[in-house]
């Protein structure tokens, strides 16, 4: 009973990885459905939550104030960002001219989107016209698909300000 419990826990922990990158989706970039019930569900709660904060002058402020709060506004933890880097392991790497369901990470903070040679980009990234600052990053990390529709990266991003500020910290300290 506790094999088949275990092994039930590492096929889900396994399912979970890969739907988190894409599970190399195709070049059409498309998300998985779950996904997309996923956002749904998280925008519905989102919705019913605005009216109030617009309710309240002070709640709207300190909402636009974080909305603001950049990656050069935040304190940061170059080890606590190497942590979050886990949740990036399952489709890229660090190691120059190593690609795998996504490109790799190499020297990405003042890359040029869509440059890493050898990696089949979408158009939308091809395109985008976009460098990787730190604050681009920062951006970006927090909803990929909302900051560059079409992009193939399927991962939803990290809603946590801190963790992205703290990830985007550790990409920038591996730059050679």
């Amino acid at each position: 009973m506790k094999r088949t419990t275990l092994l039930s826990a590492i096929a889900l922990a396994s399912l979970v990885t890969v739907s988190a990158c894409g599970g190399g989706a195709g070049a059409d970039g498309a998300a998985p459905a779950a996904e997309e019930t996923t956002a749904a569900a998280e925008a519905a709660p989102a919705a019913e939550a605005t009216p109030a904060a617009e309710a309240t002058p002070a709640a709207a402020d300190a909402a636009a104030a974080g909305a603001t709060a950049g990656f050069a506004g935040m304190t940061t933890d170059v080890k606590a960002g190497e942590k979050v880097f886990a949740l990036c392991k399952s489709c890229h790497v660090l190691e120059e001219g190593v690609n795998r369901v996504g490109p790799s990470l190499y020297n990405v903070v003042g890359r040029k989107s869509g440059s890493v040679a050898g990696y089949s980009y979408s158009e939308a990234n091809k395109n985008s016209g976009v460098t990787w600052t730190t604050d681009v990053l920062f951006k970006y990390l927090e909803d990929p698909k909302g900051f560059m529709p079409g992009t193939k990266m399927a991962f939803p991003g990290i809603k946590d300000a801190q963790d992205r500020a703290n990830l985007v910290a550790y990409l920038e300290s591996t730059k050679k």
